[in-house]
């Protein structure tokens, strides 16, 4: 008897005392519908990933919140599971000892039906390639584990579908703390998914996770025996556990005063993270991070195809 609605402006209507509302729209829709929900229906709102497809839609999003009197929660639910906490941890105290070499292989398969199934996929202003749609939690992860990238070098190929956005991409980063990295995310693997894992090389071990969805903890040197119990079984789940976690930090933030876990600037670092790889394919060369340079692709104007996701005002 949950009552349901085909256009959320009645639902706001009907509903007065909705108190959070959670955007899972097309990417390139997020930062307009997150306008609207803050400032015509004052309601706190939850933002699935990529959160936005530009830095600076995350700066203005919060700077219309804190207004408003209101907040923001962008989902990065994978940081919530057991075998990325488990490395946090070793990292956190020492057990790991140092970050030295971070790599990401992402290797999954999107054949043409996937990008097919929706007008929205596969282009820059409503999806963004491999990296902003398959990749984006390991370009979190990175910052995570690795620490603030200093600079990116990228190359991006569309090598398996007919779309505009890349289905490939190759990078380098470079860390503040002087520690370097790999990133290689693909759809273009064929005929199923293969790989999607983080590994770290540090000065006293290494660790890797893989999985469906980095839930496995596969390789950690300072203590084997713990990657039973830092795994999770995602089969019959896919996207894992993390997002009830999230939704219990949000109800502790509010009922409790407990920090939630992704700030403003955490979750700007991170989008600045993956525009940058943007900027460097284009540019052909080095992208620094910390910059306010936006990709010219990504998130890029497209009335007719935005339209097709708009709900008409009556």
């Amino acid at each position: 008897k949950v009552p349901f609605f085909t256009d959320y402006r009645k639902m706001f209507k009907d509903v007065p005392g909705i108190d959070a509302v959670a955007i899972a729209t097309p990417s390139g829709m997020h930062f307009e519908h997150a306008v609207e929900v803050l400032k015509t229906y004052k309601k706190h709102i939850i933002i699935e990933k990529p959160t936005f497809l530009k830095p600076s839609q995350i700066t203005e999003a919060y700077k219309i919140a804190k207004g408003l009197g209101l907040e923001i929660f962008p989902v990065f639910q994978n940081r919530h599971n057991a075998a990325v906490r488990r490395v946090l941890k070793g990292l956190e105290s020492g057990e790991l000892g140092a970050v030295r070499v971070a790599a990401v292989r992402v290797r999954w398969c999107r054949p043409q039906r996937y990008y097919d199934l929706a007008p929205w996929r596969g282009t820059f202003a409503q999806d963004g390639g491999a990296l902003t749609n398959q990749g984006i939690h390991h370009v979190d992860l990175l910052r995570q584990f690795a620490g603030e990238p200093k600079r990116v070098s990228a190359v991006m190929k569309t090598l398996g579908a007919n779309i505009e956005v890349e289905d490939t991409v190759v990078g380098v980063i470079e860390f503040e703390n002087g520690s370097v990295g790999t990133l290689e995310v693909t759809t273009a693997a064929r005929p199923d998914d293969f790989e999607a894992s983080i590994s770290l090389v540090c000065e006293k071990g290494l660790a890797q996770i893989g999985g469906i969805a980095v839930n496995e903890l596969q390789v950690y040197t300072p203590a084997p025996a713990d990657c039973a119990a830092a795994s999770e079984d995602f089969s019959r789940c896919v996207y894992g556990f993390g997002h009830e976690v999230l939704y219990r930090e949000i109800s502790s933030f509010f009922h409790e005063g407990k920090a939630f876990s992704v700030a403003q600037d955490d979750a700007l670092r991170t989008m600045r993270l993956l525009n940058a790889f943007y900027r460097s394919a284009e540019s052909g060369g080095w992208a620094t991070v910390d910059s306010t340079e936006e990709s010219p692709r990504l998130g890029r104007a497209d009335e007719k195809l935005a339209n097709l996701y708009r709900t008409p005002a009556r």
